[in-house]
């Protein structure tokens, strides 16, 4: 069965609510974020991912997680002024989320997705298709310069 996140809500990062279904005919790369992680310089492929695809229909979201070994422990403003400084990131950031436990949207909803689970770790990557439903689930260790990730989004582009 496939999920869909266009009727879930998640807090941006100036507290508002807002409804992931604004972006319906968007493709999505959703990817919890920290920054002080051994992943964290995927800051700059996602960037690069964003720039790349952004005008032909791609929107990176990035959502600070604290989950996994307390890597992201800073407060909104901080993480954006580091993200923006140290990678250039301009990627679109949310308020802090909860991806394991008692997980916080959107990832309460992105865990049913096949394959279903728990995100293991920092920068996972859930890749939305332009009707709202999860297409596919990168774990940490895909890059986002890699041929897998890349392909999948041009596929979901041209879909």
């Amino acid at each position: 069965m496939a999920i869909s996140v266009s009727a879930v809500s998640v807090r941006d990062a100036k507290g508002s609510e807002r409804s992931l279904g604004e972006w319906s005919g968007t493709v999505l790369l959703i990817v919890n974020v920290a920054s002080r992680c051994g992943f964290t310089r995927q800051y700059a492929g996602l960037q690069q991912l964003q720039e790349t695809y952004g005008s032909k229909g791609l929107a990176v979201l990035g959502f600070p997680c604290n989950d996994f070994g307390a890597q992201e422990p800073g407060s909104l403003p901080e993480i954006q002024q580091f993200c923006s400084t140290t990678y250039g990131a301009s990627f679109e950031l949310f308020d802090k989320v909860h991806a394991t436990g008692a997980k916080t949207e959107p990832y309460s909803t992105l865990t049913q997705a096949e394959p279903a689970g728990d995100v293991a770790w920092n920068f996972e990557k859930f890749l939305i298709g332009k009707d709202g439903t999860v297409l596919a689930r990168f774990k940490s260790n895909v890059e986002p310069d890699s041929a897998e990730l890349t392909g999948a989004i041009e596929a979901a582009l041209a879909a």
